[in-house]
């Protein structure tokens, strides 16, 4: 199966979990319709094109009115039966480098040591500022106990939220977003909401443009165009099997949105489809590999303001962007 279905496929299993609680937006001028997958490669489970969530949910789904089924990612510490817990709320004396660990509990409140591999990887680690201000993609290494941790920086002090992402290896185990809080102790300066522009750098001359037209409750495309030195990018390179990742976190309570790509590449475009739960601002951050690095890119955009256009911020304060490895 070659990486663009499998993508395309993952993508409508993951709104078939969450429902419509992908993605942020609000008009922003034309935009290309969504990309088609190419055909299934001779796999049955596979459609021919990029669709919004299905109408019934996935087997592994939960029901209409389980636990986390209408809810987005990130604002439960406790879901389907596991248990995200932090070694150290506080693991830090002070902003700088150091050191997360945690694990993830059964209903038993014993540590879960067998996950599936999605996108290359049994545990995506994401932790940002409350603020929003300060964005760690991390992929952190697991003992055999099952306790993961990830070095990472925190480089000011106050509130974050830290989200793990995985799938138990359980048969029929549906994909979880869990949260929990971490501090650094000192002086808190919470920063406002950083304002928003087309366009926004990562790096080495890089810039990245977002259009496309979203709204709430409906499925609408995100486009973001790369560019090095005013030139197209047409050489992206796979990042954990994909051209792109983007990871919405909403403004407040830090709802969390993780998206993939639609069919395409390598560049200069990359596509998602994606549906807000609701009206509000949101805080955009698109990873991809250039260069042999990965790069982020963050956006700040609103979603509901009608006629209002997706926009993207121009600064990356407090190195807002990070992908880091444990």
């Amino acid at each position: 199966m070659n990486t663009g279905a499998k993508i395309t496929a993952f993508a409508a299993a993951l709104a078939a979990t969450f429902g419509t609680a992908y993605g942020v937006g609000a008009a922003v001028g034309p935009s290309a319709a969504p990309a088609k997958a190419p055909a299934a490669d001779g796999h049955p489970d596979h459609g021919t094109e990029t669709a919004p969530a299905p109408s019934a949910p996935a087997p592994s789904a939960p029901a209409p009115n389980g636990p986390g089924a209408d809810a987005p990612g990130g604002l439960q510490v406790s879901d389907g039966g596991h248990t995200l817990v932090l070694e150290d709320p506080t693991p830090a004396s002070a902003p700088g480098r150091t050191v997360l660990r945690f694990s993830v509990e059964d209903a038993a409140g014993k540590k879960v040591t067998a996950f599936a591999t999605e996108h290359e990887k049994e545990m995506h680690f994401v932790v940002a500022s409350r603020d929003l201000t300060v964005f760690r993609h991390l992929h952190p290494v697991k003992t055999p106990d099952g306790t993961w941790s990830a070095e990472t920086d925190l480089p000011v002090a106050g509130p974050y939220r830290a989200f793990a992402d995985f799938r138990p290896a359980a048969p029929g185990a549906r994909a979880l977003t869990l949260g929990a809080d971490v501090s650094v102790p000192g002086e808190y300066a919470p920063k406002p909401l950083p304002t928003a522009a087309p366009t926004a750098p990562a790096g080495d001359g890089h810039q990245v443009r977002l259009s496309g037209t979203l709204d709430p409750g409906k499925p609408g495309e995100l486009r973001f165009t790369v560019s090095q030195d005013g030139k197209p990018v047409t050489d992206l390179e796979p990042h954990l099997g994909a051209y792109g990742h983007l990871v919405a976190l909403r403004e407040g309570d830090l709802a969390y949105l993780h998206v993939h790509p639609n069919e395409g590449g390598p560049g200069p475009d990359v596509s998602f489809t994606a549906t807000a739960p609701s009206a509000g601002a949101y805080r955009l951050f698109l990873d991809f590999r250039h260069g042999g690095e990965v790069r982020t890119a963050a956006f700040t955009v609103r979603a509901g303001a009608s006629g209002a256009p997706v926009s993207a911020d121009g600064e990356a304060e407090h190195g807002a962007g990070g992908h880091e490895h444990g």
